[in-house]
């Protein structure tokens, strides 16, 4: 049937998730699909497309299966295609559904007309329907099932037509059980002695009739922004078709008898009439005059004026609008529109290990609850621990490669820092004891390379010290920043002054961050938002005189973080950021080693940041000959830091991860050992280590020893090689996209090898000590797909909120004031 050539595009975006859940699985799933679809060479699948297919799975909401049937609609992929190959690859569940769905979407193409006709004469009621194969049609002339012959298809012809059949007919269009109606078509007839009054004449005998107007259009009065419906209808037989006028110029684009206009402004006003015409007759409506009127500043003719002292008056023409109307532009009503983002990306950097200056405390803790939050709103979230002055160039780098058009993006930086002649300057861990801004990053110019994207907003979070460098009396000369009045700068602190952390138990939290997790979801304005959150700082006792938020914004729209993602008109860019960000967030596949003696070994990942991960061992299986046995990691490479006091301990707590718990890991029966490795961005290589196996036989004294080589690939943000410098101006993800520019490792069948199954970091509940529900589906750290027969464990859980995460006044006392370090 034609109908069931419909694209793959025609599905709904429920079905088309549904389906993606179904095939997003290893054993007959998207990957199968891709293969049998291959059978027509328009719909093959290059190895770059199936390996952006597989990280899918990293982003906030990502699924393989539905990133293939996104590009099956694109290429006009038909439903009879793509049913084929769900029968081909014998997903039944999957082909069940898709047949049973198709048969709700049935749509009236063709309604039935109203006609008139004379007694004797052929009128034909017309319904169309597109849907799945077998539709059937049914008509009725008012509650009256009409049963001839020619009742069970798209055409009714009543000839020759007689009195009786006068009066009210619909057509009810059925596929088994599901069914939609048409809209009623009233037949009436008139006398043939001569047309009635409002028809048009007719030429014709009386198997055709005369042109009956039913509707005419009414004039009305609008506003600029408004939608404008017209309505004109006839009766005729053959059925008549419509075409508009405005001021007399034909619009094409407008052929039913319903002229309908969104969004309405001063070039739609005028006159307006309607042609209605068949074969035989031709009618015109009345005319229909339409007025725009002012609501809008467009509207207005302003006079420029400079705002010097004695300006303190707004100027205008007297064609302006009047002193209410001025009121209303300076504080319009409260508006209904919602803003969306293109997409939301946020890198954010906290440097505490410094190798010239004081140690900080507080950036590892306000990252992470900050990554955690702004995941649960959808941002990608790239976090980074103590990168030096190259790092964090090329970090900025690859954060501006994840913005365009429309994007959302978020800068968040912790540690030492300073400002001079207005500019500020985030300090790298390796800046020297007398640092100038040649050794540091200026926020003004990097703002100014993410106006060059277009992005939608752009927030940027200082938690740092605002001194002025008397070591420094260069004046940096960053580029002129644009007008795009969404900029908004959330400062910790204020000019010339300094930005505390407490510190409280085992963990410390910034000033900043302690009242900024509070408040940092909530849907308001972002400027709204860091209002209170300075007014929050203000209240409390502690800091009170010693440090204050500095907001500073010309953000004119009221867009919050909490903004939705509508990604239909750059669906390229944002798969482009999708893989990017998922590249620097790739986990190895957790690993199950057999040695010689019997003993089989499973190695976990995890990530506590972007650069920082943690790996457990544990005993899979024993022989009953070995009375002891643990797996302890060595031989790691010199590139990353590790604190071999702290490896290969029993707790996350020994191992120094302050923020991951053991939540959903082995059962405590079967103990493992932790070790945690800092600073992947620094890794030149694959990371390889070696196994040390201890273990010791029943009737033997003496340890004995095995040992395995393991590769694991490069983890999380080491595949961006932050190391080596980058070009100038680096090209935006979706002007210029490869694969190839990523460095990804090929697979390899040996232990150890970069997988395809992809994880991501989890995210713990806001405020609470459980996991979201909501957001439970998102926070799982499981590969999408696993070739080891045991069942792997899951993946570290991120904490819950920290305990010193509530802040109240009482909890501090001028006492404290030793615990405050300045940034």
């Amino acid at each position: 049937m034609e109908e069931w050539n419909m694209s793959v595009g025609s599905l709904g975006e429920q079905v088309l998730d549904r389906l993606s859940k179904m095939l997003d699985n290893a054993t007959c799933g998207w990957r199968q699909l891709a293969t049998a679809v291959s059978e027509q060479p328009q719909f093959r699948c290059s190895e770059s497309e199936l390996t952006s297919c597989s990280l899918q799975v990293l982003s906030t909401a990502g699924s393989p299966g539905r990133t293939l049937l996104a590009w099956l609609a694109d290429r006009s992929c038909s439903l009879d295609f793509l049913l084929h190959c769900l029968r081909k690859m014998d997903h039944q569940e999957a082909a069940q559904y898709l047949t049973s769905t198709l048969a709700e979407l049935i749509q009236i193409t063709v309604q039935p007309q109203a006609q008139q006709s004379t007694v004797g004469g052929r009128v034909v009621l017309t319904c169309r329907a597109s849907g799945p194969p077998g539709l059937s049609y049914q008509w009725f002339r008012g509650k009256e099932e009409i049963l001839d012959e020619t009742g069970n298809t798209p055409e009714l012809v009543l000839r020759p037509s007689l009195p009786a059949h006068q009066g009210h007919y619909i057509c009810r269009v059925h596929h088994g059980e599901t069914f939609i109606f048409s809209q009623w078509a009233h037949v009436r007839f008139v006398p043939t002695a001569g047309p009635s009054p409002g028809c048009s004449s007719s030429l014709f005998p009386g198997s055709v009739s005369g042109l009956h107007i039913i509707r005419q259009p009414q004039s009305q009065a609008v506003s600029e922004g408004d939608s404008l419906v017209l309505e004109c209808s006839a009766e005729a037989n053959p059925p008549v078709q419509y075409e508009w006028y405005h001021n007399m110029v034909p619009m094409t684009q407008h052929k039913t008898h319903s002229l309908k206009i969104p969004c309405v402004t001063t070039a739609h006003r005028g006159q307006y009439r309607c042609k209605m015409f068949n074969l035989y007759h031709e009618a015109w409506s009345d005319t229909a005059t339409i007025t725009v009127g002012p609501s809008s500043i467009t509207e207005a003719s302003w006079v420029e004026v400079d705002r010097g002292l004695d300006s303190k008056e707004v100027h205008r023409s007297t064609c302006g609008p009047g002193l209410h109307q001025l009121q209303q532009m300076v504080n319009p009503p409260p508006s209904v529109k919602h803003f969306y983002a293109t997409d939301k990306v946020a890198l954010l950097i906290g440097n505490m290990n410094y190798l010239y200056h004081t140690q900080l405390c507080a950036p590892i803790a306000d990252v992470h609850e900050l990554t955690n939050l702004l995941r649960q709103m959808d941002f990608k979230v790239v976090s980074l621990l103590d990168l030096n002055w190259q790092e964090m160039h090329s970090a900025v780098t690859e954060f501006l490669l994840l913005l365009d058009k429309g994007v959302y993006g978020l800068l968040y930086f912790a540690g030492h820092g300073y400002e001079n002649y207005g500019n500020s300057f985030m300090v790298p861990i390796d800046a020297p004891a007398s640092y100038t801004s040649e050794h540091c990053l200026c926020v003004q110019n990097i703002l100014t390379r993410m106006q060059e994207k277009q992005t939608g907003l752009n927030v940027l979070l200082l938690d740092m010290c605002r001194k002025r460098n008397l070591y420094d009396d260069v004046i940096v000369q960053p580029g002129l920043l644009k007008v795009t009045a969404n900029i908004v700068f959330g400062y910790a602190t204020c000019v010339d002054a300094e930005a505390y952390e407490v510190k409280r138990e085992d963990v410390a939290n910034g000033i900043f961050i302690s009242f900024l997790k509070r408040r940092v979801c909530e849907d308001e304005k972002v400027t709204v938002m860091l209002d209170r959150v300075g007014e929050d700082m203000g209240r409390c006792e502690i800091t009170r005189g010693r440090q204050a938020l500095e907001l500073r914004s010309n953000l004119s729209e009221r867009r919050s973080l909490t903004d939705q993602i509508q990604t239909a008109e750059c669906s390229a860019s944002h798969s482009a950021r999708n893989l990017q960000w998922a590249i620097a967030h790739v986990l190895p596949k957790s690993l199950c080693l057999q040695f010689d003696c019997g003993v089989k070994v499973q190695l976990g990942f995890a990530a506590e940041f972007s650069n920082i991960m943690v790996i457990y061992s544990r005993i899979l299986e024993k022989p009953q000959e070995i009375v002891s046995c643990c797996a302890q990691l060595t031989d790691f490479p010199q590139d990353v830091d590790i604190d071999l006091k702290k490896s290969n301990q029993e707790t996350l707590l020994e191992a120094g991860s302050l923020l991951l718990i053991k939540e959903n890991l082995p059962s405590p029966e079967v103990p493992s050992l932790y070790t945690r490795i800092r600073c992947l961005q620094r890794l030149r290589r694959e990371l390889t280590f070696t196994i040390c196996l201890h273990y010791t036989y029943s009737n033997m004294d003496d340890e004995v020893q095995e040992r395995k080589p393991v590769t694991v690939g490069k983890p999380l943000v080491s595949k961006l090689n932050l190391h080596e410098p980058r070009p100038p101006h680096a090209r935006s993800a979706s002007s210029s996209f490869s694969l190839d520019s990523f460095n990804i490792p090929e697979s390899s069948s040996s232990v150890g090898s970069a997988s395809n199954a992809w994880s991501y970091p989890a995210q713990s509940g806001r405020e609470s000590s459980t996991i979201d529900s909501a957001t439970s589906s998102r926070s799982a750290n499981i590969p999408e797909e696993t070739d080891c027969e045991f069942d792997a464990p899951q993946a570290l859980v991120a904490s819950k909120s920290l305990p010193h995460s509530q802040i109240n006044d009482t909890n501090y006392k001028f006492s404290d004031m030793y615990n405050f370090h300045s940034h």
